[in-house]
């Protein structure tokens, strides 16, 4: 059953992407302003699938955490991809740092790029570097929160990679609090299975980490939230309950 759910998710993820995409050309022509919007609206049909069609509910504590609007930069543990599609409605603004190979998948690729995502060349050197800092600036001016994984690349749940310094380099530059958040969307939706398991993703905010720490103790700092924030896990909310809460609160058009 576990595998015919995942085919059957699967299945609905590419054509709902294909259908959504093929729509954002119309979007990318006519209503421009509209296409953050759109693409959250994508991320919400999508984690809507994934809970009806493989039974995984999310559920979200230390919401206190969160800002109503203004830019941040949320460093988020990544064990899936369930995590580059959850921040969309989390927060009113989103502007994920995801690697530039995503802006050539047809149809989804142009769709992200036109929502205001923020690609980097990962082996691109100091050009990539600076193309991501003049980008940071433009969604800090735009009033985004910036979401990053410091990891670099999805990993196990029981795995520890170094982080990257590149998140501690945005922070440095934009002078940016940065709010470390936990997950274990690995449990559920592991990036090297196929089948999606039943149960509960748990996000896990910390407190921010102020302005001015240096890369060292930054990186430390984040890592350190990750700990306690999956330590103190209380007041579970379900991600259901927020989709939709930022409505009022700032522009979603993008």
């Amino acid at each position: 059953m576990a595998v015919l759910r995942a085919a059957l998710f699967n299945l609905y993820f590419v054509l709902l992407t294909l259908a959504m995409g093929l729509a954002a050309l119309w979007i990318r022509l006519f209503a421009r302003r509209h296409a953050l919007a759109y693409a959250r609206c994508w991320a919400r049909l999508s984690l809507a699938g994934l809970r009806h069609i493989c039974g995984i509910r999310t559920v979200v504590s230390g919401l206190e955490h969160l800002p109503a609007s203004g830019p941040i930069l949320i460093a988020s543990q990544h064990q899936s991809a369930f995590d580059a599609l959850v921040w969309m409605n989390m927060v009113p603004r989103p502007a994920y740092v995801m690697k530039s190979e995503l802006t050539r998948i047809p149809l989804l690729g142009p769709m992200l790029l036109l929502a205001g995502m923020i690609p980097i060349e990962r082996k691109g050197g100091a050009p990539a570097l600076r193309e991501l800092m003049r980008a940071t600036d433009q969604a800090c001016a735009d009033g985004r929160q910036i979401v990053i994984f410091p990891e670099g690349t999805r990993v196990l749940a029981d795995e520890t990679v170094p982080l990257q310094p590149g998140v501690a380099a945005l922070a440095s530059h934009a002078r940016l609090q940065v709010l470390p958040v936990a997950t274990d969307s690995g449990d559920c939706w592991s990036h090297r299975a196929f089948v999606k398991r039943p149960g509960t993703i748990h996000i896990d905010i910390a407190p921010a980490i102020p302005v001015g720490l240096r890369r060292g103790p930054l990186l430390a700092e984040i890592r350190r939230g990750w700990v306690i924030a999956k330590a103190h896990r209380t007041g579970d909310q379900p991600v259901d309950n927020l989709v939709g809460s930022f409505s009022g609160r700032g522009d979603e058009s993008g």
